[in-house]
Formats: C-alpha cells, sequence, structure tokens
C-alpha cells in the first residue's frame, strides 16, 4: 500500500488491581475479577516522519492519582529511540490527565485537538467535579498556552494528520475524543483510544463507567469498526491483551508492533 505506516503501542503504566464496576457502567453481576488497566502512548512511523498518539502523564500526576507510573512515555520513546525533540505532529485524542500529560515536552511539534474538545474541557462542564475529574487543569491550561502560541491544529469531526493518516470525533466517553485510522500493510488500523478502553467495552456493547455521552459513546462503536473494516484492526485505548497479541518490538522499553497480525483474531 502507498500510504502503509508502522505502529506502536508503548506502555508506560497499569492500574491494578481492578473490579468489574471499575471497567463497565453495568458489570455482569456473575463476575468477580476485572482485566488490570494498561496505560499507552501510540508511535506511528513512516514516509521519513513520526507522528505520536497521546502523551500520557509523569510522575508528579502519577503521585496525585496514586497510579504507578513504570517509565515516563517520553522516556519510552527515548528508549525506542525516538527524541521529543523530533516529534513533529502529536495527536491528542481527547484531555484526560492521562492522555495530556507532558505537553511541555515536545518542542517542536503541533498538537492536532478537536475544538470540540478544547470547548468542553474549559466550558461549563468543567463546573461539575464528576466530569471536570479526569481532567488536569495544568494540561488543559498547558494546551491553552499552546494555543496562543500557534502551536494547535484543530478539527471539527474529521481530519487529516498526513496522508493514510485521519483524525475522526467519535465523542462518548469525552465530549471531543477522537479516533485516529493508520493505513497499514494489514489494512487501516484504528486506534480508538477511550472510545473503548477494553475489546470488551465494544464487543459487549458495555461503557466504560467514566463517559460524557452514552449514546455518543454508542455510536462511537459502530464508527470504530466501520474504520477499522475488520474486528482485528481496532486497538482499545487500554487492554493488557494487547500485549498479549501483538509482537514485541523491544527488548528496551514496552512497545508492540500493532502494524502486525495479532496471534488471536476477533473474528467470528
Amino acid at each position: 500500500m502507498g500510504n502503509a505506516y508502522e505502529i506502536y503501542a508503548l506502555r508506560y503504566a497499569t492500574m491494578s488491581p481492578r473490579t468489574p464496576h471499575l471497567n463497565f457502567l453495568v458489570p455482569d453481576p456473575h463476575d468477580t475479577t476485572a482485566q488490570d488497566l494498561d496505560y499507552f502512548v501510540w508511535l506511528i512511523r513512516g514516509h521519513g516522519r513520526d507522528i505520536l498518539v497521546d502523551t500520557g502523564f509523569n510522575a508528579e500526576e502519577a503521585k496525585a492519582r496514586a497510579r504507578k507510573l513504570t517509565l515516563n512515555p517520553v522516556d519510552a520513546l527515548a528508549g525506542f529511540g525516538v527524541s521529543a525533540d523530533s516529534i513533529k505532529d502529536v495527536v491528542v485524542t481527547h484531555l484526560h490527565y492521562d492522555h495530556a500529560g507532558n505537553l511541555d515536552r515536545f518542542p517542536n511539534a503541533k498538537f492536532h485537538l478537536q475544538e470540540r474538545e478544547m470547548s468542553y474541557a474549559t466550558g461549563r462542564c468543567m463546573c461539575n467535579g464528576m466530569l471536570r475529574h479526569p481532567f488536569s487543569i495544568e494540561h488543559v491550561t498547558q494546551m491553552v498556552r499552546h494555543v496562543y502560541g500557534e502551536r494547535v491544529t484543530f478539527h471539527s469531526g474529521d481530519g487529516e494528520i498526513a496522508p493514510g493518516v485521519t483524525v475522526h470525533r467519535v465523542g462518548g466517553h469525552s465530549d471531543g475524543l477522537q479516533v485516529v485510522r493508520i493505513e497499514t500493510a494489514r489494512g487501516p488500523v484504528v486506534l480508538a483510544s477511550d472510545a473503548a478502553h477494553y475489546y470488551a467495552n465494544l464487543h459487549k456493547r458495555s461503557p466504560f463507567p467514566i463517559v460524557y455521552n452514552v449514546g455518543d459513546m454508542a455510536q462511537g462503536w459502530e464508527t470504530v469498526e466501520r474504520l477499522a473494516g475488520h474486528p482485528d484492526r481496532f486497538i482499545p485505548g487500554h487492554d493488557p491483551i494487547v500485549s498479549e497479541i501483538y509482537p514485541r518490538a523491544s527488548d528496551k522499553v514496552d512497545a508492540f508492533a500493532l502494524h502486525l497480525a495479532p496471534s488471536r483474531s476477533f473474528a467470528k
């Protein structure tokens, strides 16, 4: 394929233990255990460029939220041979704390964000503590500084980052959540981010508990499936199964090659 890219998931943190009510808005009453929550950033490589999707969180944020940080995502990139200074484009799927930290660590990057997410993160909904909780005021204000520094490209709905790399607003989890579709040698792969934290959120049509609009989330699952075109070509945002079924891509950091075929298929 002319615009084929490589995609790598870099795992930088894990949260354990979890209970079913932490992973599903309406959990199965028969379930007593639940999967851990893995945290990733994603690196898209090809055609002489590196595109980063999301920027994770740092040690300060980990301490504030009682999360265990294995490695700062910026250091994970360095361990994978990519310097933060070399990144020219960063797609921020949404502004929650675990996807939009470290925004000050990419001095030469343009940030790609849905206009609706910026409005949501700075608007009247942030007067509600429950909706505000997943956001960090430091991250949001840093993005505002990037806006004033003319370093943000806003997208409204669908947008193109590069030939073969597009973004698509799905909302649901956060009002301006966007997913990323990337052309690879095995076909289009969709980084669903938090449109589905786990494979099971989409497969069972059961939302993750942190949700702004359940209707948008349900429609978002359909959008993800349509954009991917095959059940093995969508990647959930936090599922440890990803690290189990995709080939390891580094002996220095937890990196996994998503452009290669998984060892397990979800096709029925």
